[in-house]
């Protein structure tokens, strides 16, 4: 019986380990068709794990409506050097609503034009190693972000976590507020709201992230 559970945890996690390589060979391959990988400036230390990460946002409708989103396709790698870079594929967009979700394509995001947001910051790469398992720290961060053609900087505040195996779990302490009008996405929520027919719809929309990364 012992080892009938041995063959099918190892067999268990093969198939978690081939999951994660299709995973991250699917979003790479979304991020080239709209023309973007990462660039190879620095060996990463660690990579980000798409299957287990997420970013979500959400938007407040008529005032007091208020409905979580997210992006499905992620790209991201911390370096050697502590640079840290990231890839949101817009298309990825998931509002549970398929119209919705191809209206924010197009009139919002316009991804034809700007398919992939792009994030850059810097931490302590020999910090974050020498954390030990179960260990945190908790960092206060400038992102340089990349979105709809403009480009701005956000602060967030972000607890990193230390796993088993080496990894990382980096999660937002509060949420980051991204003001549309800095971006140049006020015409599209404006758009949205009128082929919607809503009154209003919130310009300021509250980020959240839960990233998990894994050691190279």
């Amino acid at each position: 019986m012992q080892k009938q559970f041995q063959t099918v945890a190892l067999h268990a996690a093969g198939l978690r380990h081939t999951q994660d390589i299709w995973w991250r060979t699917l979003a790479a391959l979304m991020l080239a068709l709209l023309g973007y990988s990462l660039p190879q400036s620095a060996l990463a230390d660690w990579e980000l794990d798409g299957a287990h990460s997420g970013l979500s946002f959400v938007s407040i409708k008529k005032n007091s409506v208020a409905e979580v989103h997210r992006f499905q396709t992620l790209l991201g790698r911390i370096g050697d050097n502590g640079e840290v870079q990231a890839a949101i594929a817009l298309d990825s967009v998931d509002t549970g609503i398929a119209i919705r979700d191809q209206r924010m394509r197009d009139m919002l995001f316009e991804t034809s034009r700007f398919g992939v947001a792009k994030v850059t910051a810097h931490v302590d790469s020999a910090a974050l190693k020498n954390l030990k398992v179960g260990e945190f720290q908790d960092l206060s961060l400038t992102l340089n972000m990349e979105l709809h053609g403009q480009k701005h900087s956000l602060s967030g505040e972000f607890r990193v976590l230390r796993l088993a195996g080496g990894g990382l779990a980096v999660n937002t302490l509060r949420p980051m507020v991204v003001n549309a009008a800095d971006f140049g996405l006020d015409v599209g929520i404006q758009k949205l709201m009128e082929v919607a027919g809503l009154p209003s719809i919130a310009t300021a929309v509250p980020v959240t992230l839960s990233l998990v990364f894994d050691p190279r």
